[in-house]
């Protein structure tokens, strides 16, 4: 249903140091560097950091977040432990959560730029 997801930041390097450490913890990898924009995935392009197309600053989504698939929980640890190091802010720990279906284990975070993130073992997919 979705192809890919896709946020503001300000700064174009310091979102390819966040996320290219960030994401790296859940096997993900930057696919792309155009200007103003990095693109991240396994095989395919799934996320992008980008510089606004209209010139405009970045602005976050109050009620918004992605989520980001880990293998086992030691990668959402290792996801939130590098996010805080590369100047993200906790948002939530990691650790166990009720989600509607079944208890997950997430822990939540926002990029130096605001953006809400989500790391989670379990969620919604099989």
């Amino acid at each position: 249903m979705i192809d890919h997801l896709s946020v503001g930041v300000t700064d174009i390097e310091a979102a390819e140091r966040f996320y290219d450490a960030v994401l790296s913890t859940v096997g993900l990898k930057r696919l792309a560097a155009l200007d103003g924009v990095r693109a991240y995935g396994g095989e395919r392009i799934e996320f992008l950091a980008m510089l606004p197309f209209d010139k405009q600053p970045a602005s976050i989504g109050n009620g918004t977040h992605i989520a980001f698939k880990a293998r086992s929980d030691a990668d959402v640890d290792a996801f939130h432990a590098a996010a805080l190091n590369l100047g993200g802010s906790d948002e939530g720990a990691p650790g166990p959560r009720p989600y509607p279906h079944a208890e997950v284990y997430a822990a939540y975070v926002r990029d130096p730029f605001g953006n809400k993130l989500e790391v989670l073992r379990g969620g919604f997919a099989p």
